[in-house]
């Protein structure tokens, strides 16, 4: 449906985009995730409308929409501080795009609250904007924008000014209500969409495919969970929260990977097309990929020792640090009973990573 062709964007002397290149399809939620400065905000003011390319096209179902006013291209918008109307009912917020294009007031007032369902604040109607709480008025822009049957929809950061309690509630609700907005005459398509995030956790729950950016590139596209299940680069790796990369050689490849480590020999399920014996790699052990054993096993595979520093229980989780050889460091998140089984800060204690936690990169 959308096409980003080869865009670049400097502002002054600084470049800020490289040579992207995108596809999003019809009923897809895309997410755009990196740090702040690394060019994501931009793209996406791009394709809005809202700043020009310095090179490349914007396509909408293969029409150029260079020339193509903000007001003509058709898109929903929604950001982080919601810019709700504080004058107007919760009525008259969603129903402002619905007057702009000259609904009749039955129309208009069916289609609001028809979104005021979908977004769950049916009967809200008359409530002033102030009387809302945070989470509600964030659901307001939502459906405010979703109202006039947009072809695209653009968020910059929707859930940014809510606190991480409320932003855990909306997550899964934000792609419910995306999944179930019908888009043209594909009542089961949902809306196509290009959502914009620093939180990792954010994108991995909404979007279909996730992009992670660095530096104005692009350093990797795909679903969530291949994302997180084997990353294509270091950045991408760290970026995710995975902090344990460790410099390797691979002695067997593919299908039974086997690569020396400064943790000793490690066995994993996943590495780098092409890759044969002899090639340096980084080995990548996810945070979950470990499990508390016995001091005394010896005859398992992926087993590591270290030296227990720091402990950080989480509830349902508990974070560890172990130190071992040259001071190096491994983080790890265990199910949260397994707090009770810890030594003392400063004790040593075993680990066993799942071969399925542990993905290779080419160096």
């Amino acid at each position: 449906m959308l096409t980003i062709r080869n865009v670049s964007k400097t502002f002054g002397d600084t470049p800020v985009l490289h040579d992207i290149s995108l596809e999003v399809a019809a009923g897809e939620i895309v997410c755009l995730l990196g740090p702040s400065g690394c060019g994501k905000t931009t793209l996406l003011r791009i394709v809005a409308g809202l700043e020009q390319a310095g090179a490349g096209q914007v396509l909408l179902e293969g029409r150029d929409l260079a020339g193509v006013p903000v007001h003509r291209r058709g898109f929903g918008f929604m950001f982080q501080d919601f810019a709700l109307f504080p004058h107007r009912n919760v009525h008259d917020n969603v129903a402002f795009g619905l007057r702009m294009a000259g609904q009749s007031r039955e129309a208009l007032a069916g289609r609001v609250r028809e979104m005021l369902a979908l977004v769950g604040l049916a009967g809200l109607e008359a409530r002033q904007v102030h009387e809302l709480s945070g989470g509600q008025q964030q659901r307001v822009a939502l459906a405010r924008s979703l109202a006039p049957h947009p072809a695209l929809l653009l968020l910059d950061e929707p859930l940014g000014s809510l606190d991480r309690t409320l932003r855990e509630e909306l997550m899964g609700e934000l792609r419910r209500i995306l999944r179930q907005t019908p888009a043209g005459s594909d009542e089961a398509a949902g809306i196509t969409s290009i959502y914009v995030t620093h939180d990792q956790q954010e994108a991995l729950a909404i979007a279909d495919r996730v992009v992670i950016m660095n530096a104005g590139h692009i350093e990797q596209i795909g679903a969530p969970l291949a994302l997180y299940r084997q990353p294509a680069t270091p950045f991408v790796a760290r970026f995710l929260g995975m902090e344990n990369l460790l410099p390797g050689q691979l002695v067997d490849a593919a299908p039974d990977w086997l690569v020396a480590t400064p943790l000793g020999l490690l066995r994993s399920t996943a590495g780098p097309a092409g890759a044969t014996a002899g090639d340096s790699v980084l080995a990548v052990a996810r945070p979950d990929a470990a499990r508390l054993v016995d001091l005394a096993a010896r005859d398992e595979e992926n087993l590591v020792a270290g030296q227990l520093q720091e402990v950080s229980f989480r509830g349902s989780q508990v974070k560890i640090t172990l130190s071992y050889a040259d001071s190096q460091r491994l983080v790890f998140d265990l199910p949260g009973h397994a707090a009770g089984e810890l030594p003392a800060p400063g004790q040593w204690l075993q680990i066993q990573l799942d071969p399925a936690g542990i993905s290779l990169l080419a160096r």
